[in-house]
């Protein structure tokens, strides 16, 4: 399947490589890794994941890191990436722009 990414989901991933490149360059870049083989994985089989209280919205998490991996099969042929995020952080209420 092809995969979309919302701007937010880019700008997610974005600052969660900011955010950990100065304390980690390497841990940094296996997250950012660990997050794109899990969209890979997404794209691969997009209804094998989590359903949210939203009926459109799946989510996989990117181990062993806790990314999760919010997202839409938009039509047969295509994955939309909504959001990224720490699975400590209090949960996401859905769809924000």
């Amino acid at each position: 399947m092809k995969v979309r990414y919302r701007l937010r989901a880019l700008a997610d991933i974005d600052e969660i490589r900011r955010y950990l490149e100065p304390r980690s360059a390497a841990g940094a870049l296996n997250v950012v890794q660990a997050i794109y083989a899990s969209i890979r994985s997404i794209a691969d089989q997009p209804h094998g994941f989590e359903r949210t209280d939203d009926p459109q919205i799946r989510m996989k998490v990117a181990r062993p890191y806790r990314y999760k991996i919010f997202y839409t099969v938009t039509d047969n042929d295509t994955v939309e990436i909504l959001h990224v995020r720490h699975g400590s952080r209090r949960p996401w209420r859905g769809v924000e722009g």
